[in-house]
């Protein structure tokens, strides 16, 4: 899946882990990710975050896609940080699923950036 995914690619996200239900994605903020505040823009955080998602939803189980997604930003990040978020699917039920992600920045104070739930769907398989 991530070797077809050119959005997260462009953003510069690296995955650091993945297994059935988890995933753990990083980005380090550039200028490109800036808003005119001259911190990152929600977007790209927002980006982050439904990537990891996306992992912890699509680890051991056919296509699965948001069915919907919130954030809440907890705390601006600047240009030079390097987040990472951490994904962990809470439920699974039927083809449906809630997983939430944490969005933190590692150094130096580990500050909380955002929170992310999100709600998949397991696509049904076409024959």
């Amino acid at each position: 899946m991530m070797a077809d995914d050119q959005a997260s690619a462009d953003l510069g996200i690296e995955v650091l882990e993945v297994r059935e239900g988890y995933a753990r994605v990083t980005m380090r903020v550039g200028d490109r990710h800036l808003n005119g505040h001259g911190i990152a823009h929600g977007g790209h955080v927002f980006l982050l975050a439904d990537t990891a998602f996306a992992c912890a939803c699509n680890s051991g189980r056919p296509t699965t896609v948001a069915a919907t997604a919130e954030i809440d930003f907890i705390a601006a990040a600047h240009g030079g940080d390097v987040l990472v978020a951490e994904a962990v699917e809470r439920a699974r039920f039927g083809r449906s699923g809630i997983t939430d992600v944490t969005v933190r920045r590692t150094a130096p104070d580990e500050a909380l950036i955002a929170e992310f739930r999100g709600r998949s769907r397991t696509l049904r398989e076409t024959t």
